[in-house]
């Protein structure tokens, strides 16, 4: 466990989300439209934001439930023995015999960026009933971890069912819908964390709209108290208790920012169910997300306690 956590025992997570097989090519720069550039570096790597954030979060000590489907093939097989293997609890994992597991090919440039495309294959077919068969587990956690690449109907159930329980809803609100989200499920969310692009979806604003502490104001009326919304390597804006604090990130060589965003809200959850503030749990995640950004691919990058306590990053300035 973290130094720094007050938790008497190790905090329960459910996560119900997405997994994939990522398919991820190192490349000098990306390619445009229509443009074949040759790459460097292959490598296959599980992923999925569902996936990876379970990853995050049992790699910093939590005791943690996955909620997901699998197709019937070798790459689910792949993915649920490395599940198993990271010490996550799979018994609520649905093998899918129509569909095919998920994959996303993932392009990363030599400054880290990238571009994703997913097809979701068994992800896709998540339903309602899924979650209800893990409905006892939900009970005995402490929060629930959500994302947005399984059908939205069953992300809203199982926040609808965490919320009846009495346990904390964190939404990472990724990959967002282009309408945004309903106001209704927002209500259910204790903690909602958007980047940048997905705060301008849900305020309504332009592609080009300045995310400050003005704009952070105006989720509230939304129906949204509590957000942070990551700020890449500026770090991380806290909402709550009407309150806002910028939370810096430390200066890191980047390598692959492919599940930064999957690092923080595992660290975040883990943070929260362990007794810290919003604050505080957003300065673990920046810590997280900043560490895992130095390293290349998806659940590969996300860092392990030890190594997090072992990091000493600088900040600027």
């Amino acid at each position: 466990m973290i130094a720094g956590l007050r938790a008497e025992k190790r905090p329960r997570i459910m996560v119900v989300g997405s997994s994939n097989t990522d398919m991820v090519v190192k490349m000098d720069r990306l390619p445009h439209r229509g443009e074949t550039v040759l790459g460097g570096r292959f490598v296959t790597v599980p992923g999925g934001k569902g996936a990876n954030q379970a990853v995050a979060a049992a790699r910093l000590g939590a005791s943690v439930t996955f909620v997901g489907r699998l197709g019937m093939d070798g790459l689910g097989d792949s993915a649920l023995a490395n599940l198993e293997a990271e010490g996550i609890d799979t018994r609520c994992v649905v093998r899918d015999v129509d569909e095919a597991s998920g994959v996303a090919l993932i392009l990363v440039d030599a400054c880290g960026e990238n571009i994703i495309a997913v097809a979701s294959g068994a992800n896709s077919r998540l339903a309602p009933a899924d979650v209800e068969a893990a409905s006892d587990v939900v009970s005995e956690c402490s929060a629930l971890l959500l994302q947005l690449e399984t059908p939205l109907d069953t992300v809203e159930y199982a926040a609808r069912l965490a919320r009846e329980r009495g346990v904390d809803v964190i939404l990472n609100s990724a990959p967002m819908p282009p309408d945004g989200l309903p106001r209704h499920l927002l209500e259910l969310v204790d903690v909602i964390v958007p980047n940048e692009s997905e705060t301008r979806t849900l305020l309504g604003l332009d592609p080009g709209a300045e995310i400050d502490e003005c704009a952070a104001r105006e989720l509230p009326l939304m129906g949204i108290e509590r957000a942070v919304i990551t700020l890449g390597s500026r770090g991380a804006m806290v909402l709550t208790d009407g309150m806002i604090e910028i939370v810096p990130a430390p200066v890191v060589e980047a390598a692959d920012a492919t599940a930064a965003g999957d690092a923080f809200t595992g660290a975040l959850a883990v943070g929260l169910s362990s007794g810290m503030d919003l604050v505080a749990a957003a300065g673990l995640a920046v810590k997280a997300a900043s560490l895992s950004v130095t390293r290349i691919g998806a659940q590969s990058s996300l860092p392990t306690a030890e190594e997090l306590a072992r990091f000493r990053p600088e900040y600027r300035a």
